[in-house]
């Protein structure tokens, strides 16, 4: 891993290929020790989430669904104040156990408002598993029962993250250099 230059920012090296497939593996084991029988339905949110769900779900032994639904806060440059589905559920959630998986809980602006639309709908559990956290954000506290990484609050790319739409394709993720 090398430092790299995205747009116009200068990024180095966070966390490796390596030490993030150890981290998602064993996230994995622990949701199959603890879905055992259950048959969780995975809610992945896209953008950001796509790397870490499909490499989560590759490492899912249990039975399992997985669905896709995009969120977006913003409209242009400014946030709207509220989170949007712009590619909705269409799979019902009552009395499933449903594991949503998110990429990065930076505010938790984002989950705060989703997550009370999801219970409306009763599913018999609901929990997050998110890849990074930034707990110096946070603003809007949200339990995530299966974290990757806590992570200082930089700006972070690769791994399915992006900057400006660029980045997401990267093995590894990388923080803004000073």
């Amino acid at each position: 891993m090398q430092t790299l230059r995205v747009h116009d920012k200068e990024f180095e090296p966070y966390l490796s290929a390596a030490a993030i497939s150890a981290k998602v593996a064993g996230m994995a084991e622990a949701i199959n020790n603890d879905y055992a029988g259950k048959k969780p339905l995975f809610i992945a949110i896209l953008n950001g989430s796509f790397i870490f769900a499909a490499d989560l779900f590759k490492n899912i032994s249990i039975e399992a669904e997985i669905c896709f639904i995009k969120l977006a806060s913003y409209k242009g440059t400014k946030s709207s104040g509220h989170v949007i589905t712009a590619i909705g559920l269409d799979t019902d959630i009552i009395d499933r156990h449903i594991i949503i998986l998110e990429d990065i809980v930076d505010t938790g602006k984002t989950l705060s408002e989703f997550l009370p639309q999801l219970q409306h709908q009763q599913p018999a559990s609901m929990v997050i598993a998110a890849l990074l956290h930034k707990p110096e954000a946070t603003v809007y506290p949200i339990d995530i029962k299966y974290l990757g990484f806590s992570i200082p609050n930089k700006f972070v790319l690769g791994y399915g993250l992006d900057y400006d739409g660029l980045g997401r394709n990267l093995g590894e993720i990388y923080q803004l250099a000073r």
